[in-house]
């Protein structure tokens, strides 16, 4: 009997390039002209995959918030797993907004994927949840390929990588 095939979906950013691009975006707020004499901040919390924005109003956090994504997007950072939080407005009109990184997929998510799966009507391929990426797993390498071009066009609010690919 033939071994069965199988591969991981994941998501998540490499969060090296992501201090790489709040770097970038740093510099870039540093050196432009509707950015000069104002105390606009972008601090990245690795921990917790955060980046803070803070500026002194909310048409500058509008062009923040454009900077770091454009940054993001030249790095080749998944926007698609950029949560942008709501703006919250302090003292003397400043305002301040999280961006939170997605690093794994949710439950929720990988339900609805494995969901897609099986609605997708795949012979003899089975998924698993472990912990915050999905297993699947076939007899037939054919079928694992038409499951991850069949993923690839559905929409799940996440950027799903595909690795692992075992034969």
């Amino acid at each position: 009997m033939a071994a069965n095939s199988s591969f991981d979906i994941s998501t998540g950013a490499d969060l090296q390039e992501v201090d790489n691009a709040v770097n970038q975006s740093i510099k870039e707020v540093a050196g432009r002209y509707d950015f000069k004499g104002t105390h606009c901040t972008v601090d990245f919390d690795r921990t917790n995959a955060t980046i803070a924005l803070l500026a002194d109003d909310e048409l500058r956090m509008d062009a923040l918030l454009d900077v770091v994504q454009l940054r993001l997007i030249k790095r080749g950072v998944p926007v698609k797993n950029l949560k942008v939080g709501d703006p919250i407005i302090g003292t003397m009109s400043s305002v301040r907004q999280v961006l939170t990184l997605t690093q794994g997929i949710p439950t929720d998510v990988a339900k609805k994927i494995q969901k897609a799966i099986k609605e997708g009507g795949f012979k003899k391929v089975q998924s698993t949840i472990q912990g915050e990426e999905l297993r699947v797993t076939s007899p037939s390498r054919d079928e694992l390929q038409a499951v991850m071009a069949f993923l690839r066009g559905q929409e799940f609010d996440v950027e799903l990588k595909f690795g692992n690919y075992r034969g």
